[in-house]
């Protein structure tokens, strides 16, 4: 009679189905492992040249900048979710 549809189910029906995402794959995480020891292997190597240069002083405004960037998505981030277009 009443036919009752589990949303939470709804990708196994044929739904809206997501394919899963890169960075969560063993792949990705194999890449970011590469990538945070070559970044860490490079800053050892290079630290007389970091340390002794003017760019120690523009870190945190640039770190600032960069986070409230991506962290918001970009411009426009400050929206809240319920908007309507």
């Amino acid at each position: 009679m009443h036919e009752h549809i589990d949303h939470e189910n709804q990708n196994e029906a044929g739904g809206d189905a997501h394919p899963p995402s890169f960075w969560k794959s063993r792949a990705g995480v194999y890449l970011i492992v590469a990538l945070v020891l070559g970044g860490l292997l490079l800053g050892f190597e290079h630290r007389a040249h970091i340390l002794a240069s003017n760019w120690l002083l523009w870190l945190p405004l640039l770190l600032c900048v960069g986070m409230h960037f991506f962290m918001h998505g970009g411009h426009g981030g400050h929206r809240s979710g319920n908007d309507e277009k």
